[in-house]
């Protein structure tokens, strides 16, 4: 079976060139590889695109990006870079050697992480979705540390999702609707499903005390608020019965807040009635900031789950097989 790359003669010992002395790689069978200097600038280019960012992120002159590219290209006898239009995107060709040269690199970085956690603490980079963070997650990490001392939790609330496949980070946990895209999971990905929670309908004591609610149909003109859409609300009032005609042009009363955890703060300063689940609110209803409003012919709603996602390839590594159990045992409990 020929090689997928043309075959280039190894340098000569102490030959030099725009990449520097010795810069010709040879695998285990003796073929050359390219300059790893070139194929990681090129990896950069292909997911922050740009010379100048590449530049920026590798700490490098943009005149070197651009070598390492050159250099790259006639090394391999491809065009990998469109540089018409005055925009550089890679060619059809450049992204398919994208793919496998990021997923190589990411591997080997990986690799290297590995080898120098041997004999060390291991440590697990976590991103996850805010509210969730703040309000549950960083206690039981907490717990998490002391029960398994060897192993260390960086924890990042964010409401962007960890690319895990990129090694962005080790585990990534949020909340996914049963209808809202995206699904968790993906190509090279893993995921656990940690908590399935009800919907609680949650308010100030003041406000709670002021409502007369009879049934679910009375909350089409309470003061309800919202996250980023309205699909909370309607979701739980379409279960219990609820003829809900919302569109963009005629959207539920209330605001956005964005947030979870926002529109919990707004209903703990009585603005409102709030959707949240015990994850987000535990400490709020024990401690009297917040009271759960009983509607009168309801039942209880759940419309997605908590899940954690890491890669498929370090599922079973110590550390994130340890966390998941911990974490999948204190979400049952």
């Amino acid at each position: 079976m020929p090689d997928p790359l043309p075959r280039r003669p190894a340098a000569k010992p102490g030959a030099t060139g725009s990449l520097g002395p010795a810069a010709t790689v040879l695998d285990n069978a003796g073929r050359a590889l390219p300059p790893f200097a070139a194929l990681r600038a090129f990896e950069v280019l292909g997911r922050v695109g740009g010379i100048r960012r590449t530049a920026q992120a590798l700490g490098i002159d943009h005149t070197v990006v651009s070598r390492h590219l050159r250099a790259l290209e006639d090394w391999i006898g491809v065009p990998l870079v469109d540089r018409s239009g005055g925009r550089m995107e890679l060619t059809p060709e450049g992204r398919s050697y994208h793919v496998r040269v990021s997923a190589a690199l990411h591997d080997l970085i990986a690799a290297t992480r590995d080898a120098m956690a041997t004999g060390t603490s291991e440590g697990v980079r976590m991103w996850a979705v805010p509210g969730f963070a703040i309000q549950w997650l960083s206690d039981q990490l907490a717990d998490f540390e002391r029960s398994d001392p060897g192993f260390a939790v960086e924890l990042r609330p964010t409401d962007t999702c960890a690319n895990i496949a990129q090694f962005e980070a080790d585990a990534d946990i949020r909340f996914y609707g049963d209808d809202w895209p995206p699904q968790p999971g993906g190509p090279g990905l893993q995921a656990l499903e940690l908590a399935r929670p009800p919907l609680v309908i949650v308010t100030s004591p003041a406000l709670a005390a002021s409502l007369q609610l009879t049934s679910a149909q009375d909350l089409l003109t309470a003061p309800l608020l919202h996250e980023e859409h309205h699909e909370q609300w309607r979701a739980w009032l379409t279960q219990n019965g609820v003829s809900v005609d919302a569109t963009a042009e005629r959207p539920l009363p209330g605001p956005l807040l964005w947030h979870a955890h926002l529109a919990i703060a707004a209903a703990r300063q009585g603005r409102g009635l709030a959707l949240a689940n015990r994850y987000l609110v535990g400490r709020d209803l024990a401690n009297g900031a917040l009271v759960e409003l009983a509607v009168p012919g309801t039942t209880p709603v759940m419309i997605g789950s908590y899940w954690f996602v890491a890669r498929a390839d370090r599922w079973s590594s110590p550390a994130i097989a340890r966390l998941r159990k911990f974490l999948r045992q204190r979400a049952s409990a």
